[in-house]
């Protein structure tokens, strides 16, 4: 953004819903709800009504059964490098940008090289950061929107970016970074502390503080860090309640998995919130959107709402990940769903390396969890109702090789990243969240891919199952199928060779 002018002018008569979906990552106790505006008086404004325009913000509210939770679907992207075809990129205005052949033609400080070259085992750009990376570092600094495939190194450039625009000397927040969760606000601290380790550039991260929130008194101290990640919610709390996170020095703002953070049934109320809250204070400050994917919908809210953004987006039938092998296994009933997993993918899985199977809910997760366990199979559950001890114990546990399964709903679709898992199973596949539990529920095409974008990782092979039941189950299969171009072969549920052979056919086995 370049400055406070940038700012879309006033709307008329707007009003989004007070209600918000839950979260995974945050606690709304802290902030209850007003209580509802007895009539005829009416309803009340809020910040959203008064920057973006034609902006539409209702329907922020998502019906969901209290006894049985549907997790937001989240992701931690690798540094794994998928290269696509080509990268179309579109650029705003006439300013020349030319591809990074090296990362030498960025004009890095030694310090960031050596990071990049001896900690982080870089060669040269990808496509992706050859293309963007010339946007985020070279002035005038304009906004960007990027789109591209899982593991094509989007985490590098906008790591890059906030390392390279930040003042080692000043002792300041100047670079931030909004996550939909804890499990990436992690990973992406994680990168930064590698791809920064020269440079003397540290960061605050919300992820430590929930952690051991019982260490610290109820108000965070000062932000001196340079960069600063977190999810949206503990970071307005550190800047309005806390007035620990001072913006006025804020040069670059970096949403990752954009999609998510911008989407109405997401994080958007928050996410621009503490935009304009930035752009108020600081001013001149870069935004940067970068996720896998974009629907539709927020792919018109970026493209209204970020002013003069250089953009790239991939055709959504380019998106579909070829190097994962996808089947669907049809199941007469959900029992076989069970026997399925226990009789026929685990045996022939065993020793393709881990496994991480999606269901919808958390009772789903739990129950599942339960009933593998009591069969003899070793394995873990992650889900939205567990403490931040607890996930962070999970994870650890998964990526030490401790366990080989692990079952999730949503939470980890777009939130885990670990080299050993060559197998995903989507136990239910994803839909989208309807007000209604008893209505249609549509396909989701976005949390679908990444989901199986879990398996594979690091250039390795992988495959995912799809196990339907319903009428709705294949009907949704079959609208995946034509929304990304591709044919999904059919497993025999009931042959005990077929799940092996088509592993073997995928060099799996």
């Amino acid at each position: 953004m370049a400055d406070k002018d940038a700012v879309p002018p006033p709307a008329e008569e707007m009003k989004v819903e007070d209600a918000k979906p839950e979260t995974e990552t945050e606690t709304k106790a802290a902030e209850p709800a007003p209580a509802p505006a007895p009539a005829p008086v009416p309803a009340k404004k809020l910040w959203s009504d008064e920057d973006f325009g034609e902006v539409d913000f209702t329907g922020l509210k998502v019906g969901e059964p209290v006894d049985d939770i549907v997790d937001t679907p989240e992701r931690i992207k690798s540094e794994a490098i998928v290269e696509p075809e080509t990268i179309k990129k579109v650029v705003a205005d006439d300013t020349p940008y030319t591809s990074a052949l090296s990362f030498e033609d960025l004009n890095l400080s030694p310090e960031l090289l050596q990071g990049l070259y001896s900690e982080m085992k870089f060669e040269k750009p990808s496509k992706i950061q050859a293309a963007t990376l010339p946007m985020i570092v070279t002035p005038p600094y304009k906004n960007l929107i990027a789109q591209a495939h899982n593991g094509s190194g989007k985490t590098t450039c906008f790591v890059l970016g906030m390392l390279s625009r930040v003042d080692p000397q000043l002792k300041a927040p100047q670079a931030l970074c909004v996550c939909p969760t804890r499990e990436l606000v992690i990973q992406n601290e994680e990168v930064v502390t590698r791809m920064g380790k020269y440079t003397g550039i540290t960061t605050a991260c919300t992820a430590s503080a929930e952690t051991s929130s019982h260490l610290y008194p109820s108000r965070r101290e000062k932000i001196v860090d340079q960069i600063v990640i977190g999810t949206p919610g503990t970071l307005k709390r550190w800047m309005t309640k806390d007035k620990a996170l001072d913006t006025r020095n804020i040069k670059i703002l970096v949403f990752d998995e954009a999609d998510q953070m911008l989407d109405q049934d997401g994080f958007q109320d928050d996410s621009i919130r503490l935009w304009r809250d930035i752009v108020r204070s600081g001013g001149k400050c870069q935004v940067l959107l970068f996720s896998a994917t974009f629907s539709e919908k927020v792919k018109n809210f970026s493209l209204k709402t970020i002013p003069g953004a250089n953009y790239i987006f991939v055709e959504k039938e380019q998106l579909s990940l070829d190097v994962i092998r996808q089947y669907q296994v049809v199941c007469p009933d959900a029992r076989s769903k069970i026997n399925v997993l226990k009789d026929r993918i685990f045996p022939a899985a065993e020793k393709l390396g881990q496994s991480i199977i999606f269901v919808r809910t958390r009772g789903s997760a739990s129950e599942l969890h339960k009933r593998l366990e009591a069969d003899g199979h070793k394995c873990t559950s992650i889900q939205g109702g567990l403490t931040h001890e607890e996930r962070d114990r999970v994870i650890k546990e998964f990526r030490a090789g401790e366990t080989k399964i692990l079952i999730a709903t949503d939470v980890l679709a777009r939130g885990f990243d670990q080299a050993q898992v060559t197998l995903v199973v989507n136990y239910d596949l994803p839909v989208k969240n309807t007000p209604n539990r008893n209505a249609y529920a549509e396909p989701d095409f976005e949390t679908y891919l990444h989901r199986i974008g879990r398996s594979g990782r690091f250039g390795r092979k992988g495959a995912a199952f799809n196990l339907l039941v319903t009428e709705e189950d294949k009907r949704n299969m079959r609208k995946i199928e034509q929304h990304f171009n591709k044919n999904v072969p059919e497993v025999a549920w009931d042959n005990d060779d077929g799940i092996e052979s088509v592993l073997k056919a995928a060099g799996l086995a």
